[in-house]
C-alpha cells in the first residue's frame, strides 16, 4: 500500500537561507540567488550585476518620441537636477534602510533606473514576495533539508525549473478569476444578479 511521504517530528536547527529576487512581472522571468544573510555587501553588488545585465540585454531606444512614463520628471515629479541617462527600468522594492543607500541610488540613475519605494507595510504590494512564497512553497515541499546548502541547492533549482515555463503575473488574470469562482463556490445560491432597484425576483 502506498503511504504518502512524511516528514519527521525532529526540528533541527541548521541555520537558515534567504532568496535574493528580481522578478519581471510581465514576463514571469525570476533572477534569484540562495544566500545566507543580506547585509548591504552581499545584496548591492548582485542586484548590480543583474540590473547590468538586464540592461545589456534591452534594445536600443526608438528614434521616436517615447511614453510620458519614459520620463524621470513624470516619477520624480520634476526634472532630474543632474545629468542622467534616458530612464530604462523602473525598480519596485521595499522601504528598507539598505535600499536608500546613498552611493546604491546614486548607481541606479547613473545607468536610467529609477526606484520606487512600497509604502511603509506595504511589502504585499511587491510582487517579488508573491513569486518568493511560491518558489518557497515549492522547493520545501516534501523535503527535509539538513543544512543551509540543501536550502540554497532546493532553491536555486526551483527558481531554475520555474524560468523554463514561467508565469506571467497579470492584474485582473487568471488567478482573480479562479478565485471568484472559488468564492462563488463557497457563497452558494444564485449568482444571478438584480440590474436595478426597480427589478424583483420572485
Amino acid at each position: 500500500m502506498l503511504r504518502p511521504p512524511r516528514l519527521p517530528h525532529e526540528y533541527i536547527r541548521g541555520g537558515t537561507a534567504k532568496l535574493l529576487t528580481l522578478f519581471h512581472p510581465a514576463t514571469g522571468a525570476v533572477r534569484a540567488k540562495g544566500v545566507t544573510n543580506t547585509p548591504n555587501t552581499v545584496l548591492h553588488p548582485w542586484l548590480q550585476a543583474e540590473l547590468s545585465a538586464i540592461l545589456a540585454a534591452l534594445p536600443p531606444l526608438p528614434p521616436t518620441p517615447r511614453s510620458p512614463l519614459c520620463d524621470w520628471e513624470h516619477w520624480l515629479g520634476y526634472p532630474p537636477c543632474a545629468p542622467v541617462p534616458p530612464l530604462r527600468l523602473l525598480l519596485i522594492w521595499d522601504n528598507l534602510a539598505g535600499h536608500y543607500s546613498a552611493e546604491l541610488v546614486v548607481w541606479l540613475f547613473q545607468h536610467g533606473i529609477m526606484p520606487l519605494y512600497t509604502p511603509l507595510s506595504g511589502s504585499w504590494l511587491n510582487m517579488a514576495e508573491s513569486v518568493q512564497r511560491i518558489l518557497v512553497g515549492r522547493a520545501l515541499a516534501g523535503q527535509h533539508p539538513q543544512s543551509q546548502d540543501d536550502l540554497i541547492t532546493w532553491l536555486d533549482d526551483t527558481v531554475a525549473g520555474w524560468n523554463r515555463h514561467p508565469t506571467p503575473f497579470t492584474w485582473a488574470g487568471k488567478r482573480q478569476a479562479r478565485r471568484q469562482r472559488a468564492r462563488q463556490r463557497r457563497l452558494g445560491g444564485s449568482g444571478a444578479a438584480l440590474p436595478d432597484r426597480q427589478s424583483f425576483a420572485a
